[in-house]
């Protein structure tokens, strides 16, 4: 598999400079935000006595850490906050969105593997089948932001079909569909090309439920072969080769929220 290629790039500043004050988070949460380890790796580390706070060791992963006072050592080594990091990969099929996989399959962090970062966790998901524009940050609060139902950032992706769509076809697809008691639907959905008994669309979702586009083309017996996201807010994956990453620029950061 093709490994990540890091471009060269200055440490970007948090988006915004005006952060609402530091609250009060879990202990184990609290390692994940300084970018140091998962919140389930934090747990193990805590279990093992290896955890300090303020000099003594802490074995209650839900104990309250204010992170602008309280002192943090892991096997006798401050941790402090890491720089922020946003990164953008191109995701291969057939990875999982997972730090470890107990099934032992491929996960994208094979593709950052000869990149010297602090730990980044994935901003939402791609499956297993999909592929495309993945971030990744250790910015837990941007993250969150991006994440949020109420942001609305939109998500582009060029999905084929195993169908070639008249215009009524489509018209059901922008319809939605219930399944089992959840209604889906598409902010958009446009037909890029059609030949022979496959087509291309682009499917626009500013919201995100677990396999979305596969679920609303199942309702209608449509069989998904390929799912690449392509953008999301204006940031679009562009020319980055498969298996790729690279960090954002400033103004990079800012197209994703437009």
């Amino acid at each position: 598999m093709r490994r990540a290629v890091e471009l060269e790039s200055k440490p970007l500043a948090p988006p915004s400079s005006k952060q609402p004050p530091t609250p009060k988070v879990s202990l184990n949460r609290a390692l994940s935000k300084l970018g140091f380890c998962s919140r389930k790796q934090a747990e193990l580390l805590i279990a093992e006595g290896r955890v300090r706070v303020g000099g003594k060791v802490a074995r209650d992963p839900s104990m309250w850490i204010n992170l602008d006072r309280d002192s943090i050592a892991v096997d006798g080594e401050g941790i402090a906050a890491e720089r922020k990091v946003y990164l953008m990969l191109n995701k291969p099929r057939g990875l999982v969105t997972t730090r470890h996989d107990p099934e032992g399959r491929g996960t994208v962090y094979d593709c950052l593997a000869d990149l010297d970062l602090p730990f980044l966790a994935p901003v939402g998901r791609l499956d297993k089948a999909s592929e495309g524009l993945l971030l990744m940050t250790n910015d837990t609060r941007w993250a969150n932001d991006l994440l949020d139902p109420a942001s609305h950032v939109a998500k582009t992706y060029h999905v084929q079909i195993a169908a070639a769509p008249d215009e009524a076809m489509l018209a059901r697809f922008r319809q939605g569909a219930i399944v089992g008691e959840e209604l889906l639907t598409a902010s958009s959905i446009a037909l890029l090309r059609s030949g022979g008994r496959t087509a291309w669309l682009e499917i626009v979702l500013d919201e995100g439920r677990n396999r979305q586009i596969r679920r609303l083309l199942g309702a209608f017996e449509i069989e998904v072969l390929r799912l690449v996201r392509v953008a999301i807010g204006k940031l679009e994956l562009g020319d980055l080769a498969k298996g790729n990453a690279r960090h954002l620029t400033a103004a990079e950061l800012a197209m994703v929220r437009a």
